[in-house]
Order: C-alpha cells, then structure tokens, then sequence
C-alpha cells in the first residue's frame, strides 16, 4: 500500500523532506501511521503535538489509511 506523506513548517525541518512516499504492508488507523512516522522520523519527537489530514481533510486517530492516501503532517502554529 503507497502513502504519499506531505511535510510542512517545522516538521519539514526536522525529517529534511518537504514530501516523500512510504509503503505500507498492512491497512493502519491514523493513530498506528503517528507511531509508525515517529519510527521512521524520529525527530518528529521534537513537536510535542501535530495534526494529520487525510486527503485535505483532519483525521481522527480512527481513520483508515487507503492505498494512495495523501497524508499531511501539521505542526502548530504561531504567531501573531
């Protein structure tokens, strides 16, 4: 299963990659693709907390990932 993983803000920063394409064996919720990231992506540990969006829209830990999916990681933002 292909998952096109986008990056943005600090979270780019820390895994060196604006955009890359992960194969998966198995289907995973939302919740197994964060511990699985964190795998691959240690720094991601840096961000306390981020959003995922699944195909343009926020996901719950509960959501299934499909083959194709585009998966963003959303850092929080500041400022003012």
């Amino acid at each position: 299963m292909n998952i096109t993983v986008l990056f943005f803000g600090i979270s780019s920063d820390l895994v060196t990659e604006n955009k890359v394409d992960l194969t998966l064996d198995k289907t995973i919720s939302i919740a197994e693709f964060r511990t699985h990231l964190q795998e691959v992506y240690p720094a991601l540990e840096n961000i306390k907390t981020y959003a995922l969006a699944v195909n343009e829209a926020y996901a719950t830990d509960e959501v299934l990932l499909k083959s194709n999916d585009v998966v963003a990681v959303i850092p929080p933002v500041s400022g003012g």
